[in-house]
């Protein structure tokens, strides 16, 4: 950013950067928080947290690439999710389920793991993709989340999975042939 003398606020780069990839972390808190946490806590729940969180960290922010600042945003919800997690578990509490934000905005996010076959309203088009992701085992929905919905590199995927880049090629090779075998039928 080019200095014109005037003083840098870093929270307004931090929001300009949350509003850019707020359906992004829709869907990545939609597809990471799992049954049993998205059965009991709303992802706009989550989803505000999270951005309450970053921007509360928004003075020590700064910006080194769009990757450090989704690793940053995804690392935040993550912690998030498991805090939930660890809440819900604990307390045994009733599930109660909410939804949020606009399934178009999701959709667009989710286009990158898949596209299904027929067209369907947005909200059947995310239960089917949200219901075949669950489907995949876990190392199969690790390897999707971060390579098409956090948007890592095949070596960043590699390292955070502690797999060869060849392996990773080929897991995730195999997770969105099963996505995509699973929204065919």
């Amino acid at each position: 950013m080019p200095n014109d003398g005037a003083p840098h606020d870093a929270r307004m780069d931090v929001e300009a950067l949350l509003t850019e990839h707020l359906p992004g972390l829709r869907a990545y808190v939609r597809l990471k928080a799992g049954l049993l946490t998205h059965a009991r806590e709303g992802e706009s729940d989550v989803v505000q947290s999270t951005c309450r969180a970053v921007l509360e960290q928004a003075e020590q922010f700064r910006h080194q690439g769009e990757g450090r600042f989704r690793r940053w945003l995804y690392t935040t919800a993550l912690r998030k999710i498991l805090d939930k997690h660890d809440f819900h578990t604990a307390a045994r509490r009733d599930a109660r389920r909410e939804t949020g934000g606009d399934p178009a905005e999701i959709l667009a996010v989710y286009h990158h793991v898949c596209t299904p076959s027929r067209v369907a309203s947005a909200h059947e088009q995310l239960d089917r993709i949200e219901s075949a992701f669950a489907a995949l085992d876990d190392d199969h929905r690790e390897v999707v989340l971060l390579s098409r919905i956090m948007g890592l590199s095949r070596a960043e995927v590699a390292d955070a999975m502690g797999r060869s880049e060849a392996s990773v090629r080929g897991l995730l090779h195999r997770a969105l042939t099963r996505l995509s075998r699973d929204l065919q039928d």
